[in-house]
């Protein structure tokens, strides 16, 4: 397996008593056939514990599919014949299916865009796979998240560029006890500088993308294998048509990209939808007023600690995974929170996720029900945004 990494360096506990304690527990590491997770197996290794793989297949489909299954397997097997540990394939589409792609579909013939993966977190990979996992003896569950813990708390990754909280909030403290995240408080260069200095197959290989049921697939081609979409119209503020479209649910709050209107003047975004209309609502300009607001309501609340916090509660949060953290205060009342932002916000998607931030630790998070009126609908003038705002969709 190549020489020892300075184990300690990389902020490991390598002390005789840490070492001789992870000899009695065994780990079952959740292997994908990527990078992160063949170095999550590499950490888990060579910190002692008794190591144990797992290959999730969560997606069937007809042969010939886009998905890359098998290629993954095939590279997690790799892997673990590198490492020397086993590593067991286990099927579960069908929970797949029923606890994540039947929500997807449902949202989608609502015309919503919902966002799979902090699902698949919650009910498959922490909830179906660590029972899995305790069957097979496991004291703790890791995983390639660019996460922490630390108490039952669930903290950001280090690698600001690679930090999964956001996917990850629907998590509770108790489960978090039981999982390990290794390479969360390292850089991902360092993560592919393990890879190959182990010489795992995984090294050099390009990390995934989007959902494995779509994979390589035309999403509009996918999705209308399953829903019946129904083309209607593009309109501007004012009710002009401007073109037709494909489906209120091919399109998010704040796109640009895909939408096939031309024309003079700068680009068109998609400011809101009309669902009862079948319309989507384009308006020109990354700062056209339509696209801002102040704050938001949100429902279905998770906190990582089970209780929720004091309200009124100051605290930051992001509406998108790669958005920077935001002032904001949350109130509540009833099982509805109020978020309202110390600076206009774009593209606040309903049906998204609203994740809170304390510094470091993820608090928590909620599903958007609704934007708040837009400076637009305000009759108001868009404020001037700071120069660090973040307005990528």
């Amino acid at each position: 397996m190549g020489d020892l990494p300075p184990l300690k360096d990389l902020g490991f506990d390598v002390s005789v008593e840490a070492m001789h304690r992870r000899a009695q527990e065994t780990v079952v590491v959740g292997m994908s056939g990527g990078v992160d997770s063949s170095v999550t197996a590499l950490l888990i290794k060579l910190l002692g514990y008794r190591t144990i793989g797992v290959f999730m297949k969560n997606w069937e489909e007809a042969e010939g599919s886009a998905c890359t299954a098998e290629a993954d397997w095939l590279d997690a097997r790799r892997v673990a014949g590198a490492l020397d540990i086993p590593v067991y394939s286990v099927n579960f589409s069908q929970q797949y299916r029923d606890l994540v792609f039947a929500t997807f579909l449902s949202e989608y013939r609502a015309g919503h865009t919902p966002n799979p993966d902090i699902l698949c977190n919650r009910e498959i990979k922490f909830k179906v796979f660590s029972d899995y996992a305790k069957l097979l003896g496991a004291e703790y569950v890791a995983t390639g998240h660019y996460c922490r813990t630390e108490n039952g708390k669930l903290l950001k990754g280090l690698d600001a560029g690679k930090d999964q909280s956001y996917f990850l909030h629907a998590i509770t403290g108790d489960v978090l006890k039981d999982v390990l995240f290794p390479v969360g408080h390292l850089p991902k260069k360092t993560v592919r500088e393990l890879a190959a200095r182990f010489e795992l197959a995984t090294s050099e290989k390009k990390d995934s993308t989007g959902v494995c049921f779509i994979g390589e697939r035309d999403f509009k081609e996918f999705l209308s294998q399953y829903i019946a979409t129904s083309k209607g119209s593009f309109v501007d503020l004012n009710g002009k048509v401007l073109g037709p479209h494909d489906g209120v649910c091919f399109y998010t709050h704040g796109q640009r990209k895909g939408l096939g209107v031309g024309g003079p003047g700068e680009p068109w975004f998609v400011a809101k939808k009309n669902i009862a209309k079948n319309e989507v609502i384009l308006v020109q300009g990354e700062q056209h007023p339509a696209l801002y607001c102040d704050g938001l309501t949100a429902v279905e609340a998770t906190w990582i600690g089970g209780a929720a916090p004091e309200f009124p509660l100051r605290c930051k949060a992001k509406v998108r995974y790669r958005q920077q953290d935001q002032d904001c205060v949350v109130t509540r009342e009833g099982d509805v929170l109020t978020v309202l932002f110390d600076v206009p916000q774009r593209a606040v998607t309903p049906r998204q996720s609203v994740v809170f931030y304390e510094g470091e630790v993820c608090l928590g998070g909620a599903v958007i029900l609704e934007a708040s009126p837009s400076y637009f609908d305000l009759g108001l003038a868009l404020p001037t945004l700071p120069v660090a705002f973040d307005s990528n969709p």
